[in-house]
């Protein structure tokens, strides 16, 4: 099964990402490369949709560590995501040891990767949580103030939404404070805070 066949059946992507073999896996993998968006795209969607089932995806982890010093940003956004999603099956430690190198990413040049990196520590919080402290001193220290006024709610709300998943493994007071001045802040409208006060 390769990402042509996966973009062809884009509608049932989830239930093919369940029926790859270790061969599939591995060829989708190289296809992450793919200069064709679409079929790059298919092959990242079945990774991650196999990712979130079972550990067959992550004997490649260092293929998406890599990634995250690519000059191209799509490819450290599939490099953050894959990781992001193969945390749980990382028996070995190895996001201890790129840690660093995924967190930078918070504040990547491109926002959208920027963004992806944050959501993303929702998605592992609960699987690493001896790095949750360092990860808090991490988003609570990005200057919102320095984006552009159309990207500072949406960073924020990233933030709180990570800091809302890692409060449940860590609670801190570093993090109620965070809130607090969140909520207060000016740039979240009361759309926004009802949405924070619901993910608390």
């Amino acid at each position: 099964m390769d990402a042509a066949y996966l973009n062809e059946h884009k509608q049932n992507i989830e239930e093919l990402a369940l029926k790859l073999t270790p061969g599939d896996i591995a060829a989708l993998v190289d296809e992450l490369a793919q200069k064709d968006d679409a079929l790059r795209y298919a092959a990242f969607s079945a990774l991650q949709k196999r990712s979130e089932q079972t550990p067959d995806v992550y004997p490649h982890w260092d293929r998406f560590a890599k990634r995250l010093d690519d000059e191209n940003s799509y490819q450290r956004s599939v490099g953050i995501m894959l990781i992001a999603e193969n945390v749980k099956w990382d028996k070995e430690g190895r996001f201890r040891q790129v840690f660093g190198s995924y967190m930078r990413h918070c504040s990547d040049e491109r926002f959208i990767t920027s963004r992806q990196t944050i959501q993303g520590v929702a998605r592992w919080a609960k699987h690493a949580p001896e790095l949750l402290e360092e990860a808090i001193a991490i988003l609570i220290n990005i200057d919102v103030n320095t984006l552009k006024d159309t990207q500072k709610k949406l960073i924020l709300i990233d933030i709180l939404s990570a800091l809302a998943a890692m409060r449940k493994v860590h609670p801190s007071g570093e993090i109620e404070e965070y809130v607090r001045r969140a909520v207060t802040g000016g740039i979240l409208d009361k759309k926004a805070v009802r949405q924070l006060e619901s993910l608390l």
